[in-house]
């Protein structure tokens, strides 16, 4: 399993435009080859930064994804929002813990 992960910070007048788009585009992303989960997470104390998480089968799968039509047109209306260059990165997951 991959987990992709991506830092988005926004112009704060662009927040609720990004969150329509990922609200628009969730499902669409959830229903790709090999995409098992889509979250999203906002900042707690500077409320234009949020991180995607992206949870895939494979590389492969991921990169069909990001190879895709859709994905280059939701891409480009997103980077239109941007306060700051996006960063991200592809991790697995070494160790989980879960209280008792």
């Amino acid at each position: 399993m991959l987990i992709r992960i991506v830092k988005l910070t926004f112009k704060p007048e662009n927040i609720a435009s990004f969150e329509r788009i990922f609200e628009e585009s969730k499902n669409v992303i959830l229903a790709f080859e090999g995409c098992n989960m889509v979250e999203l997470y906002q900042d707690i104390n500077n409320s234009n930064i949020f991180f995607t998480y992206s949870f895939w089968d494979t590389e492969f799968n991921l990169n069909q994804y990001r190879n895709s039509d859709f994905f280059k047109e939701v891409w480009g209306n997103t980077k239109k929002l941007f306060a700051e260059k996006p960063e991200a990165w592809s991790v697995h997951k070494i160790q989980s813990t879960n209280p008792s």
